[in-house]
């Protein structure tokens, strides 16, 4: 999901979104804690997406015209 794609869904649609993400990334985590991931920058990338998701929610709270 890139900034634009992020900008473009509704308010409900981001915060179900971010929901799911911040389930799937602690399930990650503790697989990875388990045995390691193929790819450990996963975690990185989706710790980061979070964030951005987090962001732009952040912003439409602050300016709630846009």
């Amino acid at each position: 999901m890139t900034k634009e794609e992020i900008k473009e869904l509704s308010t409900k649609d981001l915060q179900e979104r971010l929901a799911e993400m911040e389930k799937e990334y602690l399930q990650t985590k503790i697989n990875h804690s388990v045995s390691p991931l193929d790819n450990p920058a996963r975690i990185t990338r989706d710790r980061r997406m979070i964030a951005r998701v987090k962001t732009e929610l952040r912003l439409r709270e602050l300016n709630p015209s846009k």
